[in-house]
């Protein structure tokens, strides 16, 4: 009788101690599925806020040497037309490579993606691109994101 009861005993403690070692591993692998799903949200939404911010985007241009002045004369008109006229194009800086002046960089910021689209369907902006067509060599086109965009303001 002794016996049966030691065996009841040993089965009945394997018993729990199998059982909490399976809700010790079920609790680590829930565990583990939370914690990756927080990464998860946590990502998308970096990704959704950074589709939600400002659209920047620059511009490296290698201009015909030739035709140098015309290009710097068209987009200047450019620049103006569209800071002025469109609300979601908040900054378009244009300067050249003092060593090399016919290498232009334009570091463009747009309210938007949706600014950006609409920008480049802009009357001003399609005029530019066909004045300019025959002085650009080459064009790269680089999104960016921004560390810092800090300004003075004019007070």
């Amino acid at each position: 009788m002794q016996l049966r009861y030691k065996v009841n005993s040993l089965l009945h403690q394997n018993f729990i101690t199998m059982t909490m070692e399976k809700i010790a591993k079920q609790f680590r692998l829930q565990l583990l599925l939370i914690v990756f799903s927080m990464l998860t949200f946590s990502y998308s939404n970096n990704a959704l806020a950074q589709s939600k911010g400002p659209y920047i985007r620059v511009a490296n241009i290698v201009i015909d040497t030739a035709q140098l002045e015309s290009y710097k004369a068209a987009l200047k008109e450019h620049a103006e037309a569209a800071v002025s006229k469109e609300p979601g194009v908040l900054t378009l800086y244009a300067v050249y490579d003092k060593d090399k002046p016919t290498h232009v960089t334009v570091f463009e910021i747009y309210a938007s993606k949706e600014a950006y689209n609409s920008h480049i369907q802009s009357p001003h902006f399609l005029k530019y691109k066909t004045t300019v067509k025959d002085m650009v060599k080459s064009l790269v086109l680089t999104d960016a994101v921004p560390i810092a965009l800090e300004t003075k303001q004019n007070n």
